[in-house]
């Protein structure tokens, strides 16, 4: 037997047993605190359904687009061993300089700024 159909055996072996501990031991009647939309131990005061800021939103989508833009800089270190590394500086330099302006023009139009 080759070693990969041992592992695809293996593998189904072990989820298939999994699962069915998992059906098998499953506690199937939870209690009524179980049920509750709260498990803090209070009972809610006010509304669950408080609007968020849109503000929460716009920062939260300004992190994720300029963490995504610095991972374009990851591969530099490999980059400076190629025959020119000049050109390599100059798109890190371009790159940088495209992020540094939308940053200070997210700044600017006050995108980061929490309270008005």
């Amino acid at each position: 037997m080759n070693m990969i159909l041992f592992m695809i055996i293996a593998s189904l072996t072990l989820s298939i047993t999994l699962t069915a501990l998992n059906f098998w031991l499953a506690q199937m009647n939870p209690d009524s605190e179980k049920l509750s939309p709260y498990e803090c131990g209070f009972d809610p005061l006010g509304s669950a359904r408080l609007p968020f800021s849109i503000r929460f939103f716009l920062v939260a989508i300004l992190f994720l687009l300029f963490d995504l833009e610095i991972a374009l800089l990851l591969p530099l270190p490999w980059a400076t061993q190629l025959d020119s590394p000049t050109t390599t500086l100059a798109w890190t330099s371009t790159l940088i300089l495209l992020l540094t302006l939308g940053l200070v023009y997210e700044w600017l139009q006050g995108g980061l700024e929490w309270a008005e």
